[in-house]
């Protein structure tokens, strides 16, 4: 079978395009990837047995939505370019495109005239996605317009992949018959995420937030909290690794805190890098807001962490309460620092709680990682490349 993924995205940093990527090639499928360059690296590259197309160059500066847009269409025309040459010259059998944006589907228009089958992947439900990263709301002529992007992208697609339960619920409601869509976590490969020594030998107490520096993501509320503990635990640092719009806010804040020294700022790096870092936390933390976006957002670190032997502190949103209970992760209320910085304490000053935590990880690892779940993916595009339209299966 010969697939293409095609995505507005880093490869390297996506675990999610990877997880499928490497799933496919290891049982012995062609695949391509279109994707994202940052500066300075190769426009073409061979990982782990995948072609790497990196097409255009971006850094995550845009400061509005206009130069956000722009970009997203630049990648829309650049990408339909490269995929008909490819297809012209090979035919894919399954289109895999990765949104956001969800009207990146129409740059592989012609795939429709070689009977090539679609799937839409919505990593990221984009309506509440631009509402959240752009201040507006759900009567906006923004959202609604957006909501109707969806619908024809989906329209369009073979099949749509959603990245959780919740918004699978979300979807069908709006845009999408239900034997149509297929909700898939962001499960941890366990050949990278699995639990190993611990390389440090320090009086430092780390807590590791790695991911994108949005809004929606509340790594403020978490340098907040820091600020709160730090008199009381001198031994404390917050490691952020990860980018985005709101970096030089973060950085103000830590300045203007007198943190620096204690939060610590690194740039997104590849997976198999991020895995050493992860792993040699004392704690890891997912603070994000629940806002219209951020409260139903899954996060996968929450389950590298545990793969990795490594307690979560997790803010009380509706997505994690519903995949999460008190018994795998420590929950604090969203958006609230002072009960973020209360909960650093208690895990901090109690290792019990924090093995309790790491070992009732261990076993929901066991029947939640991507060893286990892949099949629903590889079921799934070879019953789309077979045509067997009635394929129904849950993530």
């Amino acid at each position: 079978m010969r697939v293409i993924m095609v995505a507005y995205a880093f490869y390297e940093s996506d675990s999610r395009i990877m997880m499928y990527s490497n799933a496919l090639v290891k049982r012995g499928d062609q695949v391509d990837v279109i994707s994202l360059r940052k500066k300075g690296e190769s426009k073409r590259e061979v990982i782990e047995g995948v072609p790497v197309y990196r097409i255009q160059e971006r850094s995550r500066n845009e400061k509005s939505r206009f130069s956000y847009l722009y970009r997203l269409i630049k990648f829309l025309i650049l990408s339909g370019i490269f995929f008909s040459v490819k297809n012209f010259q090979n035919k894919y059998d399954i289109i895999h495109v990765h949104s956001v944006p969800d009207f990146e589907v129409f740059a592989i228009f012609f795939a429709k005239l070689t009977r090539g089958k679609i799937i839409l992947d919505i990593h990221d439900i984009v309506p509440e996605f631009y509402a959240s990263k752009f201040k507006t709301n759900t009567e906006s002529l923004l959202f609604r317009s957006l909501v109707w992007v969806e619908k024809a992208s989906i329209a369009f697609s073979d099949h749509v992949i959603i990245a959780n339960d919740l918004w699978k619920q979300k979807l069908v409601c709006r845009s999408v018959k239900e034997e149509k869509c297929t909700a898939i976590l962001n499960y941890p490969d366990n050949s990278i995420f699995y639990a190993r020594p611990r390389k440090r030998e320090d009086n430092r107490f780390i807590i590791v937030y790695p991911g994108s520096l949005n809004w929606h993501q509340g790594v403020d509320i978490a340098i907040k909290a820091i600020n709160l503990i730090k008199e009381q635990i001198p031994e404390v640092e917050l490691h952020v690794y990860g980018e985005g719009g709101e970096e030089k806010r973060l950085i103000d804040l830590v300045n203007k805190l007198e943190l620096k020294g204690r939060v610590i700022f690194n740039k997104a790096i590849p997976r198999k890098e991020i895995v050493n870092v992860m792993a040699n936390a004392d704690l890891g933390v997912v603070p994000k807001r629940a806002s219209l976006f951020g409260n139903e957002a899954f996060s996968t670190k929450i389950l590298e962490f545990m793969a990795l032997g490594v307690p979560v502190v997790v803010s009380s949103t509706k997505i994690d309460r519903y995949y999460f209970s008190d018994t795998l992760v420590n929950f604090f209320e969203s958006d609230n620092e002072r009960d973020l910085a209360k909960c650093l304490l208690l895990l901090i000053r109690n290792p019990e709680r924090r093995e309790f935590l790491v070992m009732n990880g261990f076993n929901y690892i066991k029947k939640n990682n991507w060893d286990i779940k892949k099949e629903i993916y590889l079921n799934l595009v070879d019953s789309l490349k077979n045509g067997n339209m009635g394929f129904k299966m849950r993530g």
